[in-house]
């Protein structure tokens, strides 16, 4: 495909709307006592109820449905008190019931929203229009074995795994806000604890619905379905890529076909999987062997004591109560356990602000050059909260600090621990250090006289050389006053 011109791509506005699959992080499957685990040996994690044998009955998960409210709330839906689950019915080797357990016109919540984001970085919201609750289905395997080219092997042991679907309205407009919007979705979900959220393993899969129309046109285009892409960057630039396609059609006289396609990161492209030009009819029915599933305002009111401070709350108030920008508390609240462990410790230290300083000018930056992350971080918070408060008495330079916290990182232990091994000692005793100087100024005659000529810059000599002497430990601010103070008097009596 050929680049497009940047004013043809200006005359057309993308459309962009998201489904998003979430398995949910309970001990068993959504309708039967499996053990609810990624892995495994092939078939190994089934029973009747998820092989779709006959007379095996489904009983819905409890904690599934309280893990569902959560997450439903966190989000800002309505949830509904009472909603049915139905039968899904499609053909396919993956689906041995035949259908798929889920909800269609009564969905668990609706009329929800997440703020992202836009171009001009102010906030926009994008609106949710149901989170519903059903069941995963099996993997085929297509590659792997040795008759992988005439043959396709089946695991079933997904079947079954409790399953959220959010679908976001069609308000997202570009890549990049779509990009946004999955990214605080996620950081959602993962504070609430209701999904690991691991792309890699399946935990979150993501259809991206995408067309393109006129600008100032009042119908949508004709919407493309991208499938199961496995990152936020492939899915942005699946997007990419499909607006640009699909504007080359129009461009070209044609038509843009309802479709559902795949993406192939190799090549950096969509493919066609299958033609989608009227909606599938799923023949949906209320599933008869599930009772409506009810959650009363007292069943919410308990589920909801386990909502936590949700990511862009906490940051506000984080802002307010410790005096910091809004990228250092993006970066502190990361993850929900980081930032209780960032709490705990500048809660306990004399500055928690020097404590937020560390943390983005020393941790960070050192994390970044091991690639690693910050729950992977040798040094603990509470060791940087310790460094915070030696560093506030005095008791540690600047470069001590440095110092410590490479070896930390070389070694791979605590701050603690290196520190008590160590214990390097910032001297601050003023006798000590004029003794030093007073020693560097006779062994430098030279550089005295400079001095006593007006030029000042060669104090720093002086500074330099009293720290090269005191094995870095001199306190810099006490030794520059010093110094100075030691010259000056110098020149002035003419020396």
């Amino acid at each position: 495909m050929t680049a497009l011109a940047p004013e043809i791509l200006a005359k057309y506005q993308p459309v962009i709307g998201l489904e998003v699959h979430v398995q949910l992080l309970t001990e068993t499957k959504a309708f039967c006592g499996c053990i609810n685990r990624y892995g495994g040996e092939p078939n190994s994690h089934v029973c009747p109820v998820c092989l779709g044998l006959p007379g095996a009955l489904p009983v819905l998960n409890r904690h599934a449905v309280e893990l569902a409210v959560l997450a439903a709330k966190a989000i800002n839906c309505e949830i509904r008190e009472t909603s049915v689950f139905s039968r899904k019915n499609y053909f396919y080797p993956d689906l041995p019931k035949g259908y798929q357990i889920s909800q269609f016109d009564l969905p668990l919540a609706e009329q929800g929203w997440i703020d992202v984001p836009d171009a001009l970085g102010e906030t926009k919201r994008i609106g949710i229009t149901r989170l519903h609750m059903e069941e995963d289905a099996g993997k085929s395997l297509h590659d792997g074995f040795a008759d992988s080219v005439s043959r396709t092997y089946i695991d079933l042991n997904r079947c079954g795994t409790p399953l959220i679907e959010i679908v976001s309205e069609p308000d997202l407009r570009t890549p990049d806000e779509a990009f946004e919007y999955l990214t605080r979705l996620k950081e959602i979900l993962l504070y609430t604890g209701v999904s690991d959220c691991n792309m890699e393993e399946g935990s979150l899969r993501c259809d991206a619905n995408v067309s393109v129309m006129l600008k100032g046109a009042a119908v949508f285009g004709t919407k493309a379905e991208v499938k199961n892409v496995n990152s936020f960057r492939y899915i942005r630039a699946a997007l990419e890529y499909e607006i640009e396609r699909q504007i080359e059609v129009l461009e070209s006289g044609g038509r843009v076909v309802q479709e559902s396609r795949l993406w192939n990161n190799a090549e950096g492209r969509t493919y066609s999987m299958r033609s989608k030009e009227q909606a599938h009819d799923y023949r949906y029915f209320p599933e008869p062997d599930l009772p409506p599933l009810v959650v009363g305002s007292e069943w919410q009111s308990r589920i909801l004591t386990d909502l936590p401070e949700l990511p862009e709350a906490r940051r506000a108030r984080m802002i307010a109560e410790y005096d910091i920008s809004r990228q250092d508390a993006m970066t502190l609240t990361a993850s929900r356990s980081f930032a209780d462990s960032f709490e705990k410790a500048a809660r306990a230290a004399k500055s928690p602000k020097r404590v937020v300083s560390l943390i983005t000018s020393e941790l960070t930056g050192r994390l970044k050059a091991a690639n690693l992350e910050l729950e992977q971080s040798p040094v603990s918070l509470s060791g940087i909260a310790v460094a915070a408060d030696l560093a506030e008495s005095g008791e540690l330079s600047s470069k001590m600090l440095k110092q410590l916290l490479d070896s930390c990182f070389a070694e791979g232990k605590d701050f603690a621990e290196v520190y008590e091994r160590d214990k390097p000692r910032q001297i601050s005793d003023a006798g000590a250090i004029e003794a030093m100087i007073d020693e560097v100024i006779a062994a430098n005659p030279k550089q005295v006289a400079q001095y006593v000529a007006g030029k000042k810059t060669v104090a720093a000599f002086f500074v330099g050389n009293v720290m090269r002497l005191s094995k870095g430990q001199a306190n810099p601010a006490l030794l520059n006053e010093l110094v100075s103070k030691k010259l000056d008097a110098l020149a002035a009596n003419g020396a």
